[in-house]
């Protein structure tokens, strides 16, 4: 898959690299099978030390706290709220498949301080699973969902886990990023 998309993440790169100053890869701590911390990567959609502005915004987030995702976030580079809204600033998280830290379906990666959402995953066990690129979640309302709807739903593909149900779940990945349904920006 990789090989195949190397041309377009050639492109999108540039892109990044040509709208915006900074790295071209931004990376995050996140918590991935038994709460094992890994780097997950994304190409960068926002400004380049957006974190500094981070604390400005906070008050703007009223939905979900800390502002790391809100309507019309003026953080957001030109290219990032499109790389954002078709889901193409994932991308680089198939070097973290390639690696072992993650699969192409599980439960999102959690934040590490996303303590909360990592507490009740722990509870019923989804913690056990390997983090995925999308998920049953995910295509369930993505960023629209509150935390315990969202792991429950992550506990509802523990159960039904199989590899009918993730390319099902690959399938409706693909319908909902198409047609940019619950994401948020």
């Amino acid at each position: 898959v990789l090989t195949l998309m190397a041309p377009f993440l050639l492109f999108v790169a540039s892109l990044v690299k040509l709208t915006s100053k900074g790295s071209l890869i931004f990376s995050q701590e996140r918590c991935g099978l038994n709460g094992r911390k890994f780097k997950c990567y994304k190409f960068r959609s926002m400004i380049h030390q957006a974190e500094d502005m981070r604390m400005e915004l906070d008050h703007l987030n009223e939905k979900d706290g800390p502002a790391f995702k809100i309507a019309d976030d003026p953080r957001l580079t030109r290219i990032g709220w499109y790389l954002r809204k078709f889901s193409v600033d994932e991308l680089p998280q198939l070097w973290s498949i390639i690696v072992g830290n993650m699969s192409f379906v599980g439960p999102r990666p959690a934040l590490f301080n996303q303590n909360d959402l990592i507490e009740l995953r722990t509870k019923k066990g989804v913690h056990n699973l390997m983090p995925g690129l999308t998920g049953w979640a995910q295509v369930n309302g993505r960023d629209d969902l509150p935390i315990p709807k969202k792991v429950e739903l992550d506990t509802e593909y523990m159960r039904r886990q199989s590899f009918l149900f993730d390319a099902y779940i690959l399938w409706l990945t693909l319908l909902k990023v198409v047609g940019r349904d619950g994401v948020s920006y």
